[in-house]
């Protein structure tokens, strides 16, 4: 069986390789930075270094491929990240068609197409509309709000004991570690018994609020953690210091907008299907508090496997947030 991972150096897509690689799947990385996924090489993981809007190269690669995983990639230097995810997308689908992929699993977000102006969550909409219009078994995977956006906070919580998102503090969030959207993507990958294309929500075992949240970080740590609500107008001021364009400051403002709304895209009702194993606890055990000891230690710290966590410069004010493709950073 042969697979093909897009966007493969972010934290689901080397979940997923893993799992691919373990199941003995011939596996094809696609990524603008090979040298993020050489520890993969000597498992036997073939890199291609293509850019995802490449339609032509995509095509080359994703020969006699039986199964695609495709993510948009974040892009802040845009004059119209709409536009991104639609040339993004047909590349992707002009692959699945013109070598007649049997398989797609595609990180969309929950709410995608529900309306207009919801930043990248109505753009998600569209990426499923068009790999829905070819001839593959399609699974949209829709996430909730990615639990790793805590970890760019990390370096800041022991001179700063304060976590900081844009979201109101009894806002009810579907918290979802991107450990669970790989191990579920892989399924759906390895696995020739499914057919149609159909859309699949996710969203970890329970919503919690933002202070609930922060009372879990503080009993684990052992010390209190509080959390503080930043204004959307500094997220984008802070998108701007990274290079993003004007419309991606509006896009991803739009996003802050329809993530933080109570009767939004997050009121979501959970069904049975939607829930996945790990809780936010475990989470904070698992990734957050071995960090915690490494610093403590003085110990430089990687980049816990996960090629799409974008640092800035350490600081009090540092914001993790998440578009529903991948983990942005802010600080």
């Amino acid at each position: 069986m042969k697979i093909v991972i897009a966007a493969a150096s972010g934290n689901i897509g080397r979940r997923i390789i893993e799992k691919v690689i373990q199941a003995g799947a011939e596996t094809i990385l696609l990524t603008r930075h090979p040298e993020k996924l050489a520890d993969f090489v000597t498992q036997g993981a073939i890199i291609q270094q293509v850019s995802s809007d490449d339609a032509q190269r995509l095509i080359e690669i994703t020969q006699q491929a039986d199964a695609l995983f495709w993510l948009t990639p974040p892009k802040l230097d845009v004059s119209n990240l709409s536009d991104w995810y639609l040339q993004t997308a047909k590349a992707g689908a002009n692959a699945v068609s013109a070598n007649g992929i049997a398989r797609v699993v595609n990180i969309s977000s929950i709410g995608a197409g529900a309306k207009p102006n919801l930043g990248t969550v109505s753009l998600s909409g569209n990426v499923e509309s068009i790999f829905n219009q070819t001839a593959a078994n399609v699974v949209h995977l829709r996430p909730g709000y990615f639990m790793e956006n805590f970890l760019v906070q990390i370096e800041t919580l022991q001179s700063d004991p304060t976590v900081r998102f844009s979201y109101p503090s009894d806002h009810d969030i579907p918290w979802i570690s991107t450990d669970d959207i790989g191990d579920v993507a892989a399924h759906y990958l390895l696995n020739q018994r499914w057919a149609g294309q159909w859309t699949r929500n996710l969203m970890g075992p329970e919503n919690l609020t933002l202070l609930e949240t922060s009372a879990i970080l503080s009993r684990v740590l052992g010390y209190s953690i509080e959390y503080t609500q930043v204004s959307i107008e500094s997220l984008q001021q802070q998108f701007a210091a990274m290079g993003a364009t004007a419309e991606v400051q509006r896009e991803m403002g739009d996003l802050f907008r329809a993530l933080g709304d109570p009767d939004g895209v997050y009121a979501t009702a959970r069904t049975p299907e939607a829930k996945t194993p790990t809780t936010f606890e475990q989470f904070v055990k698992n990734k957050i508090l071995p960090n915690l000891v490494s610093l403590s230690s003085k110990v430089i710290i990687p980049n816990c496997g996960n090629s799409d966590r974008r640092k800035g410069t350490s600081s009090s004010t540092a914001v993790a947030f998440t578009s529903p493709e991948q983990t942005y950073i802010t600080s």
